[in-house]
């Protein structure tokens, strides 16, 4: 009716929607960030120093890697940790906030393995 406030019934849960929708995004804008979500992968199987992530990850450049290990630091979800050697080693591991992830991104890779074709191989179609 004109001049009425009426509320559809779905607006009562549009908030909490979009607030879920929200966290999403940013997850996704974190991890969806070239090679953010492949080393929390790689450093799910246990702590590795810069040469050994390289080697794992293989198409990725010195300093994109250090770039992505700086930031991973920041947000908290890795540890540096340096070893006054001699010689001097730096590793790197994930925190308890990183290895709460591990869950999430193995079902991520297993519906990957399940679902997309293989790297290189386009579907019916493209």
């Amino acid at each position: 009716m004109p001049g009425t406030s009426e509320t559809a019934p779905n607006d009562t849960v549009s908030e909490p929607c979009l607030r879920g929708d929200a966290a999403l995004a940013r997850a996704f804008t974190f991890l969806g960030k070239r090679w953010n979500a492949v080393l929390l992968g790689v450093l799910g199987r246990g702590p590795a120093g810069f040469r050994e992530l390289s080697r794992a990850i293989g198409r990725i450049s010195d300093s994109v890697l250090s770039e992505r290990l700086a930031e991973l630091t920041r947000a908290g979800l890795i540890a540096r940790t340096v070893d006054e050697g001699p010689p001097v080693s730096v590793s790197y591991a994930l925190t308890d906030c990183g290895g709460a992830l591990m869950p999430a991104l193995e079902q991520i890779s297993q519906w990957a393995q399940e679902n997309l074709p293989p790297e290189g191989r386009r579907q019916a179609g493209e």
